[in-house]
């Protein structure tokens, strides 16, 4: 089966089928709702929920929810939207309501770095030197200076490798109050201290990043490291409006929930791309779903929501071996790869070590203690997961964000010159075995963190644009353990490639206004690119899916959406049927 455009994959029971005709009329009513809600709505059981409303709507529908005896749980004033929980046999009555634009599930969320592992921790190791020098930073951890880093996770312990670092702490599972700095799991701890740990404990031996960050620690997790999507959607928004009083400039969000609806309809991804819009760096994990369950192969469609988010620095997890040297480097087996599940999307943006990683970590969190009561001692632990590679290249982003500061004062680099950075930048990773396009395995490489930073050094975003902005030249070749690795010099932007002089020229597509994915924002020296993409040989990764079993692709047109199994199945949609099911459509390059 040959294809000619970007896949991506789904099951028909992820969809809404179409309405008979006599149920026309109240179907067309019907608000939108993601598969869990649909599933629980089906079933008549009670659930969890984030309702949207329309503009205008929000005293109206709060008035009725009191009359039925509900009492939200907040109020999300960004995206328009009360989470509440419903009894059963009350869904129908909501999505019915005129004022309800949207149902999505209040899907549990869950830390992206649970697989752990034990190693014998000694101050100063070379395995922790090592990962400074795959990334080409100088063997003593330094900088961030001024840069505040949001980590929206299970809460920061005031470990002493943290001490004086922690300048804001809210838990938002109580409600978004102000507190004192905790973590009863030990996740947000651990990706703390990869951002921004001192190495105090350990004589500077497992140093964050960059160590001088300021930590805003927002916690939606519990002692078991799970929380609401509802938690996680008030922690972003609250930073949105926060980010100029308490300095926020990146979040960090190393966890997530399988994709239950398209990126425009789920609320997470809508925060995402709101933060971004105001300016904030939104560094997401991609997920631990790198095969699907029982698999002993990689799977695909597998990136967790709000990975999916299209303005995201979205980051899976590369595995060094403990080598600074990158000729051994791989995609770790259970890092999640793209594309995007109801969209398409090219994802994870970039990869980051993220495996076997050592960072700061009470002895009373639930995560320290569950793995090995003999483990490490010092207040170190060791883990795994795309939790971690996010905790990297969010300390990396700081020192990007820093280096521009300090040589161009107050002219910032915009969230997707961040992005684009990193992605032209990168090292590629050697490829395993696989009939899939590699950038849906690793996205534009592995992170390279020496030359992301000489590249917010030399690019003058006050250039106009269409004119060169890099104020010296760059040489797109990083030395790292003493050989010269090329980048990759190729930026994903939606579900197409970018070449040519994208990078040496401002162009619009680099401020946080422009969709990604939408090429008419470029000029006509850039070149557009997806032929790397097209799969002569799909059926031999198609079945090998995270989320279902079933295959979305596109005419060889590459505006028709084909959904389901199969022709026969009558929730397949071809060619311009499509607008009788708008929720299986994804537009044409936008977000």
């Amino acid at each position: 089966m040959k294809m000619t455009a970007v896949f991506c994959v789904a099951a028909v029971s992820l969809l809404t089928g179409v309405p008979t005709a006599d149920a026309g009329a109240r179907a067309a009513r019907r608000a939108q709702m993601d598969r869990q809600v649909s599933a629980a709505h089906d079933t008549g059981q009670p659930a969890r929920v984030i309702i949207k409303y329309r503009a205008g709507a929000t005293t109206a529908l709060r008035q009725r929810m009191r009359s039925r005896g509900l009492m939200p749980k907040a109020h999300h004033r960004q995206a328009g939207a009360f989470s509440v929980a419903l009894a059963a046999g009350e869904l129908s009555r909501w999505a019915n309501d005129p004022d309800v634009t949207g149902i999505s599930a209040d899907a549990v969320i869950e830390s992206h770095g649970r697989h752990s592992v034990w190693k014998t921790l000694t101050p100063g190791a070379a395995d922790a030197q090592s990962l400074r020098r795959t990334l080409g930073l100088p063997a003593i951890a330094q900088g961030g200076r001024g840069v505040g880093v949001a980590v929206i996770d299970s809460g920061i312990a005031p470990m002493p490798d943290l001490s004086g670092r922690i300048t804001a702490f809210y838990d938002f599972t109580a409600g978004g109050i102000p507190a004192i700095p905790s973590d009863a799991y030990g996740h947000g701890t651990h990706v703390a201290g990869l951002i921004a740990g001192s190495g105090l404990l350990s004589m500077g031996g497992y140093a964050g990043i960059a160590p001088d960050v300021r930590l805003i620690g927002l916690k939606v997790l519990d002692a078991k490291g799970q929380g609401y999507a509802s938690h996680a959607l008030a922690a972003i928004e609250f930073a949105t409006d926060n980010r100029a009083t308490l300095g926020i400039d990146v979040i960090n969000l190393s966890l997530g929930h399988p994709v239950l609806e398209p990126a425009a309809e789920d609320p997470l991804v809508q925060a995402v791309e709101r933060a971004t819009a105001a300016g904030i760096v939104v560094v997401v994990s991609a997920g631990n779903f790198g095969k699907r369950p029982g698999g002993t192969t990689a799977g695909y469609a597998g990136i967790a929501s709000p990975g999916n988010a299209p303005s995201a620095v979205t980051v899976g997890a590369l595995q060094t071996r403990d080598t600074a040297g990158r000729h051994d480097d791989s995609v770790a087996p259970y890092s999640s790869r793209g594309p995007t599940w109801y969209d398409g999307q090219i994802k994870p943006d970039v990869l980051a070590p993220g495996h076997g990683l050592i960072a700061t970590m009470s002895p009373t969190a639930t995560l320290y203690r569950s793995n090995n009561s003999a483990g490490p001692a010092g207040g170190y632990a060791a883990l795994n997961g795309t939790s971690m590679a996010a905790a990297v290249t969010s300390g990396v982003v700081a020192l990007m964000i820093e280096a521009r500061r300090l040589d161009h004062g107050a002219a910032p680099l915009t969230p997707n010159t961040v992005k684009m950075a990193l992605q032209y930048t990168a090292i590629a990773v050697a490829r395993q075995e696989s009939a899939a396009p590699r950038q849906l395995e690793q996205g534009a490489g592995g992170l390279n963190a020496a030359a992301a930073i000489e590249v917010a050094r030399a690019i003058d975003p006050l250039a106009p644009v269409g004119e060169h902005w890099l104020a010296y030249g760059v040489t797109a070749v990083t030395p790292i353990d003493g050989v010269p690795e090329p980048w990759t010099q190729q930026v994903i932007w939606g579900d197409r490639l970018v070449w040519g002089e994208s990078f040496s020229r401002q162009q619009h597509g680099w401020t946080s206004s422009v969709t990604w994915g939408d090429v008419t924002t470029w000029s006509s020296d850039v070149v557009i690119d997806a032929s790397s993409l097209v799969v002569s040989t799909f059926g031999a990764w198609s079945t090998d899916i995270v989320w279902g079993a079933g295959l979305v692709g596109a005419s060889s047109d590459a505006e028709h959406v084909v959904w389901g199994n199969s022709a026969e199945d009558e929730h397949v949609v071809w060619g311009n049927s499509v607008e009788d099911q708008p929720r299986t459509t994804r537009a044409k390059g936008k977000k």
